[in-house]
């Protein structure tokens, strides 16, 4: 399906595709002093139950120091042969490792952990597929979403959190096709406010949009839940052959709409470089155009060979040339001590 659906977008468009916590006014910091009774109080004093962990607090991480360098690849973190090969090619260990999920499926707190015992942050895609935004704004979904929230809290780990990405396209059911902005906002607001109510304090929202270029006419502001429900601004944008080849022609005029409606931080939450002679130059330009922006906290690679060769080895250029743009000491830090 996703190879499916990212060879339309290279045909169509030829692949052109402040940090403050979001939690309710209950906050994070009233989750961290902990809920309800002492466990020790009913406990026997002579042996009394020891106190349960603070939730971890993700503010932190929200907008750090220096710049998230991440990556998608197959079959991870499931495995992470595929992020050691990346890292090996890079140069440098990714410190945010990208997966999709399909609504439905559980909480994965075991890839979670693998990518946190490697040094990572877990960034989910939750894509919604088989269910409709009106039913998870309904409330349909809740014993799904309560249960997924769960986990969440009880794993205890930072993760980032995009629902529905590219909810401004039409490659998917849950884009303009089959469904509105409303239907989007309402759906998020409420998954939002379920993650509250369970107390799941660990997750860092991202609002993903497709870059405007393939669909001028659909505004994002429509689609925007308001910056109490949102820590990150995720931007999906790739270098193609043809169409916007530098950074600003291609994420500039989706950040300049955004940057009209809110002022939360963006990522680039899913990009890469179409294989062919142009390839060295735009991971350049990828690198540079991340580093001089402020408001720009880092992207993430697909590194994935489907329709083209979007991974850094698919030429030794490529390689050489990303393994020296990664170098910059802008890029990555410990996510366990951000």
């Amino acid at each position: 399906m996703r190879t499916a659906i990212r060879l339309l977008l290279v045909v169509t468009v030829l692949a052109v595709v402040s940090a403050c916590s979001t939690f309710s006014d209950k906050g994070r910091d009233e989750y961290a002093r902990g809920q309800g009774k002492d466990p020790a109080a009913s406990a026997d004093v002579s042996s009394p139950a020891p106190k349960p962990e603070p939730p971890y607090d993700v503010r932190p991480l929200l907008h750090p120091g220096k710049k998230y360098f991440g990556v998608a690849a197959d079959g991870a973190p499931a495995k992470m042969s595929t992020i050691e090969s990346f890292a090996a090619s890079a140069g440098k260990k990714p410190n945010l490792v990208e997966f999709y999920s399909a609504w439905g499926d559980r909480f994965e707190s075991r890839l979670v952990q693998n990518a946190w015992d490697y040094g990572a942050m877990s960034f989910i895609a939750w894509e919604p597929f088989k269910v409709s935004l009106k039913d998870v704004a309904g409330g349909k979904e809740d014993t799904y979403l309560r249960e997924y929230a769960s986990s969440v809290k009880e794993l205890n780990l930072p993760v980032a959190l995009s629902f529905a990405h590219e909810m401004n396209g039409f490659w998917y059911d849950w884009g303009t096709k089959k469904a509105s902005a409303k239907d989007f906002v309402a759906a998020w607001k409420h998954i939002h406010d379920v993650f509250d109510e369970e107390g799941a304090t660990q997750v860092i929202w991202v609002w993903s949009p497709n870059v405007i270029t393939p669909m001028p006419k659909v505004q994002l502001k429509p689609y925007w839940p308001g910056d109490d429900y949102v820590d990150w601004v995720g931007i999906i944008g790739y270098y193609a052959a043809t169409g916007p080849s530098t950074y600003q022609t291609l994420y500039g005029p989706t950040m300049t709409q955004i940057s009209g409606f809110t002022k939360k931080p963006f990522i680039i939450a899913e990009t890469a470089a179409q294989a062919g002679e142009r390839k060295p130059a735009d991971i350049k330009d990828l690198f540079r155009g991340t580093a001089r922006r402020d408001d720009v906290i880092g992207f993430v690679w697909f590194n994935f060979d489907k329709e083209t060769d979007w991974r850094i080895e698919s030429g030794p250029l490529s390689k050489k040339t990303f393994r020296e743009q990664s170098q910059d000491d802008r890029f990555g830090f410990d996510v366990t001590k951000p």
